[in-house]
């Protein structure tokens, strides 16, 4: 059982009838029903849950993988909160930022670049091909699978080069996407998974539910590793 805890900003649930009626509970509670059904404890906090945006010390303590969904509000997040999930990264938590969030504060400071790209938003088909099917988050997924309407992301996708892509996307359009990228920041497992536009019943989808399942697995900490820094004594003599 791995402890999830599900961040999301959860304002175009509430501010726009064409999400809402794609996500009435929000889209954490999509992305957590399933995550339960796998046997997770999983817990939802949004934005809009005080200062800390319901991601305080004891909670983020409390939480093996942090899966993070934010669009319209990046810059509303505390810079405080932010240190405090860079740190737990750092330190072995495991971060899934899905979608939008390539653009959120946590992702461009652990990836240390703009993540900028390209986009365009017209309902078109997305082809997901698995490019690295003996990586963990393809476990029990075919060649490829598609979405038949998803917002457009295309390169260049301004990031660092990904310790593993898994997943390349192609789009209706022509573009091509690294839709899923894994990285490791100091103890910390990192997986971005790129479909999840909000007025498209993305989550749903089950090939995209067993992507962030395997997702969180891959990403839960396997166990801290004691590390010593700072002025030591030797273990020679001299």
């Amino acid at each position: 059982m791995v402890s999830v805890t599900i961040w999301n900003e959860h304002r175009h649930e509430r501010e726009r009838d064409d999400v809402a009626e794609v996500y009435p509970d929000g889209i954490h509670a999509v992305i957590a029903e399933f995550l339960d059904e796998e046997g997770h404890d999983v817990r939802t906090t949004t934005l809009d849950e005080g200062p800390e945006h319901g991601l305080t010390r004891d909670v983020i303590n409390d939480t093996d993988v942090l899966l993070w969904w934010g669009h319209m509000a990046h810059d509303e997040v505390s810079d405080e909160v932010v240190d405090r999930v860079q740190e737990a990264i750092l330190a072995g938590m495991g971060f899934v930022p899905l979608h939008s969030a390539h653009y959120s504060k946590p992702f461009k400071r652990l990836m240390g670049t703009s993540c900028s790209l390209k986009w365009r938003e017209v309902g078109e088909r997305e082809r997901l091909w698995v490019v690295e099917p003996g990586h963990p988050v393809a476990k029990g997924l075919p060649e490829s699978f598609e979405l038949d309407r998803e917002e457009m992301y295309g390169e260049r996708f301004d990031i660092p080069q990904p310790d593993a892509l898994v997943f390349s996307s192609w789009f209706e359009g022509g573009e091509v996407f690294r839709s899923g990228c894994a990285y490791r920041r100091g103890a910390g497992r990192i997986f971005y998974f790129r479909p999840g536009h909000e007025t498209y019943p993305t989550y749903y989808d089950e090939m995209v539910q067993q992507v962030i399942k395997n997702a969180v697995e891959w990403a839960a900490p396997e166990g801290v590793v004691d590390e010593t820094f700072g002025n030591v004594d030797p273990i020679e003599d001299i």
